[in-house]
Parts: C-alpha cells; sequence; structure tokens
C-alpha cells in the first residue's frame, strides 16, 4: 500500500515538530517504517492522507470505544460550541460528566477533571503524599503512568518501546522517592513494604497493564495489593486511564471486585477529546484546596467542549452497555489469531482482557516486564507491516494495547483475522 502523501507531510512536520511528532510511538520507528498521517476516521476505520482505508485498533490508544465519528458524540460537540469554547469558570456539563463518572464507579466519592492522564495520576499522587504525610511512593516495573518526573524509573509505553531506563531532565533525587516492585509479584510487594511501608503514601498500579502490552493481574494479585496497602497504611490508587470504561462499565474495578482509594481516568471519558479525571474517597478528596492543603488547578479542567462530549459518550455507553459483544467479537478475533499462529509454527502468545489484547511474538507466557521484554520485537515489526499493507493498523510498538469498538463489524474482525493470517504465514 503506497502513502506518499503520507511521508511528504511527516517530512514538512520535521521541519516544524521536534523528531516530526508530538508524542514519540507516532513515529513508527520501532516497526521499521515510516509513520501514516491521518485525514479523517469514521466508525471503525482511518483514512490516511493518501485516501487509503485501514481497519483501526489503535483507537486513539483505546480512548474511541463508540467509534470514530459518533454522532450523538459529534452533536454534543457541535451544539457546545455554538455556545463558546471554553470559559474557565463553572459550567453544568462538567458536573453531568462528574455524576455519570461516580455512577458508575461507586468507590469515587468525590473527584477533579483535568486535561490529561499524566495529570490526573500527578495529582493524585500528589493527593496521596497530601493526605497521608508520606513521600514514598511504589509502582511497578513495565507500567506507565504519564511523563511526570516521578513516574519515569523502567516504565512502560514508549520508553519500553525504545528500550530507554528512564529519562534525561529527571533529577535522581526525584525517583529516589519511587519504588519499584514487580507486576504479578506480590512477594516483591511484601520486600518494599516491610522495608519502607511507614514512609509509603501509595501503592499505583494499572490493574490491567496495557503500556507494556496487555497483562491480566495474576489471581490474588490486586487483592494483595489491597490488604498491604491497608497494612501499611497507604492508599491503593488504581490507573484505570486505559481500562475505565473500556473492560466494563465500571472498570477493573467491577471486573474483579478489588477498590481503589483513588482512581485515575482519561482516554474514554472525553468521547475522544483531550480529558482526565482523579477521584476516591472524600476525606481524601476534600484535602484539596480550596478546602484543604493540597493545590491542584487547570484553566481548562471541565472544559464545557469536551465534558459535553465525554457526558454524551458515556450516556451512550450506559444506554448501549457493548460490553458482551465487545468481549464476544475480541474473544473470536484473538483465539482466530492464536490458532493461525499455532498452524504456522510462529511463536505468539495473545493477551487479552476484555476488547483490548496484545499479540507477543515469544513462546513464553507474558505476565511482567520481563517477559515482555525478551519478545522478538524484530518480528512483531514485520507483522505490524504486513497488517498495515492488507489495510488493517496496529499500534506500532510490541509493547503497546490493541483495542475494539463497538463500530467493529463481523467483516472488520474477518478482515483482521485474514491479514493476521496472510502475515504469519509469511513470518
Amino acid at each position: 500500500m503506497d502513502r506518499p502523501l503520507s511521508r511528504a507531510a511527516f517530512e514538512r512536520a520535521q521541519r516544524s515538530v521536534a523528531s516530526g511528532v508530538n508524542s514519540p510511538v507516532r513515529s513508527f520507528r520501532a516497526v521499521g517504517t515510516s509513520p501514516l498521517v491521518v485525514s479523517r476516521g469514521k466508525g471503525a476505520c482511518l483514512y490516511d492522507s493518501d485516501g487509503n482505508r485501514y481497519v483501526d485498533h489503535i483507537l486513539s490508544w483505546g480512548a474511541i470505544i463508540l467509534g470514530h465519528a459518533d454522532q450523538d458524540v459529534q452533536r454534543a460537540v457541535e451544539q457546545t460550541t455554538a455556545r463558546g469554547t471554553g470559559f474557565g469558570l463553572c459550567t453544568e456539563p462538567e458536573t453531568d460528566l462528574a455524576e455519570l463518572i461516580k455512577q458508575a464507579i461507586p468507590s469515587i466519592e468525590l473527584l477533579r477533571l483535568v486535561n490529561s492522564g499524566t495529570e490526573a495520576v500527578m495529582s493524585a499522587v500528589r493527593l496521596a503524599r497530601g493526605y497521608t504525610g508520606r513521600s514514598k511512593i511504589l509502582i511497578f516495573e513495565g507500567c506507565y503512568h504519564g511523563h511526570s518526573d516521578s513516574f519515569l524509573a523502567r516504565a512502560g509505553s514508549g520508553l519500553a518501546t525504545f528500550g530507554i531506563p528512564g529519562s534525561g531532565g529527571v533529577p535522581p533525587s526525584v525517583v529516589a522517592e519511587t519504588l519499584v516492585a514487580q507486576f504479578n509479584d506480590l512477594q516483591s510487594v511484601e520486600a518494599i513494604c516491610g522495608k519502607c511501608g511507614e514512609q509509603l503514601a501509595c501503592i499505583l498500579v494499572e490493574p490491567v497493564a496495557g503500556n507494556m502490552g496487555v497483562i491480566p493481574p495474576a489471581p490474588g494479585f490486586l487483592e494483595g495489593l489491597r490488604r498491604m496497602a491497608d497494612r501499611c497504611g497507604a492508599l491503593l490508587v488504581f490507573d484505570e486511564v486505559i481500562t475505565g470504561f473500556r473492560i466494563a462499565w465500571g472498570g477493573a474495578q467491577e471486573l474483579y471486585g478489588v477498590h481503589a482509594d483513588l482512581t485515575t481516568l482519561g482516554k474514554i471519558i472525553g468521547g475522544g477529546l483531550p480529558v482526565g479525571a482523579f477521584g476516591g474517597r472524600r476525606d481524601i478528596m476534600e484535602k484539596l484546596a480550596p478546602l484543604g492543603n493540597v493545590y491542584q488547578a487547570g484553566t481548562l479542567a471541565g472544559n464545557p467542549v469536551v465534558t459535553s462530549a465525554g457526558s454524551a459518550a458515556l450516556r451512550k455507553l450506559a444506554r448501549t452497555r457493548p460490553y458482551e459483544t465487545l468481549e464476544r467479537r475480541a474473544a473470536r478475533l484473538c483465539d482466530a489469531i492464536g490458532r493461525a499462529a499455532r498452524d504456522y509454527a510462529v511463536p505468539m502468545r495473545v493477551n487479552r482482557v476484555g476488547s483490548m489484547f496484545t499479540c507477543f511474538f515469544t513462546a513464553d507466557e507474558v505476565t511482567d516486564y520481563d517477559s515482555a521484554q525478551r519478545c522478538d520485537t524484530q518480528r512483531f515489526g514485520k507483522f505490524f507491516r504486513h497488517m498495515l499493507d492488507a489495510g488493517v493498523l496496529l499500534p506500532p510498538s510490541q509493547f503497546e494495547a490493541c483495542f475494539l469498538s463497538a463500530a467493529h463489524s463481523d467483516e472488520d474482525i474477518a478482515k483482521t483475522v485474514r491479514a493476521a493470517e496472510d502475515a504469519l504465514a509469511c513470518l
């Protein structure tokens, strides 16, 4: 599939934008090809600058659960924009969205809206420190919580993609307050809690890892984190920026039955527009200014256009509840790809939770960061390029999640399976 206009557009971007991209994984460097430049999206598909059509399994990194250009979301944006694009003051749409979030996630008694997942997690951790009076946080190797300084220690997402152990510009003194355990390994958590439990403000985790590829929690893992947080007086913070409203209406907390003290959200709650949120127990959230002494603010937080779009998306999800259909179609897709890999003797593991999944090129189970890092990234790059040329768009990294939307049809699933079978045959 030829893409001369995408290449020309990327060359133009490189003259004004650092590296030509505003987020590193978009560069497609990890998969050995030039990036796609998108002109529009509709339903389950994207179209590039050359007019090529792709079945989209990136979906704005999970945000587009209803499909691109959903009519209800578009209508909400148009109606709200006609009244103004932002005021920096209170509006009713932000309360509408907050109420919908509270209905879905009972552990959230109060919340604050922000502008991104990174900002949500940064604010939640500051709040956890202010509430507990402690400084240290515990995170998990390979999980990604945004690019705030404290979290760039053995992180996933783009850092995993490019093999960067940390980041330039982050002072060692900042990372010194960040303790790193192994995902799905309660013993590593117990060791840290035994040594530093009295200094620990929070345990921060993606309940389903989505930034080293999709890795579900082992049985008892989340329950163990809940017990250890309670035992040492730390807060349990679930980063549900990806999983919130994606794997269930109530996110991972509904699916696994473990409730967090604080929850961070993003992606879906803006209907595709930039947004984030953090919330939890009332006594914790009331430590925020102006009631408390933990400061957090944002001129564009709760923007009426964004919150109207988000409310439209969540109301449609509440009305249609597409999760059973998504589960069924994702299972059929992943089972078919797994069978094809076995038929062609290609070492592959397909991990899936709900409508998010990753095809890992390895013969071994993938349960943590170390096992994810042992995957064959060169083979993934070849697989990605075959899929792209067949009109199926996957995330351009072995260490990211693929997604389905409610707009993906049976034919879209069949096309993805056919493309995967052809790609695996070539591998």
